[in-house]
C-alpha cells in the first residue's frame, strides 16, 4: 500500500508568495518538488493536490493553487517514509525552503528546488516506486 508521494511542480516564472506562517519566499523559476503522505486514503489527498481551488490547509496549497505553478510529474512509495525521502534530498545538497511542510516533523524541509528536472529524476529513478500520473496542468 502506497503512503508517501513526491509532486514534481514546474514555476514558469519567478515569484515572491507568502506561505501560511513561514512568511514570505522568493521562488526562482523552475522545479519543485514535494514529498508529503497520506495514511488514510492517499489518492483523496493527491487529488486535492491536482485541484487549483480549494480551501488553502497545507503549505502546499499555496504552490498548487497558484496559476504560476503547473504539476507535471507525481510518484509513489510504499516503502519509504516522507522524512527518510526529504532527507536523502537534503543528502543530495537541493536547495530548500526552510520549514516547509514538514511542521508536524524534524526535517528542515519537504520541498525542494532545481533549475534541472533531470536532476531529481536522477534521485527518484534510484528508489522503487510508481509513476501515479504526469502533466496535470499544461499551460
Amino acid at each position: 500500500m502506497y503512503k508517501t508521494y513526491i509532486l514534481i511542480l514546474k514555476l514558469n516564472k519567478n515569484l515572491s508568495i507568502e506561505i501560511g506562517k513561514i512568511g514570505k519566499f522568493f521562488l526562482k523559476k523552475g522545479y519543485y518538488l514535494y514529498v508529503g503522505s497520506g495514511k488514510r486514503n492517499l489518492e483523496k489527498r493527491i487529488q486535492r493536490h491536482i485541484k487549483r481551488e480549494k480551501n488553502i490547509y497545507w503549505h502546499i496549497d499555496y504552490l498548487t493553487s497558484n496559476k504560476n505553478f503547473s504539476i507535471k510529474e507525481i510518484y509513489l512509495f510504499d516503502k519509504l517514509n516522507e522524512c527518510r525521502l526529504a532527507k536523502i534530498f537534503i543528502e543530495k545538497n537541493f536547495s530548500y525552503i526552510i520549514n516547509f511542510g514538514s511542521s508536524d516533523c524534524n526535517c528542515k524541509s519537504h520541498l525542494f528546488f532545481s533549475e534541472n528536472l533531470k536532476n531529481f529524476k536522477i534521485v527518484i529513478e534510484s528508489f522503487e516506486r510508481r509513476k501515479y500520473y504526469e502533466a496535470f496542468w499544461t499551460y
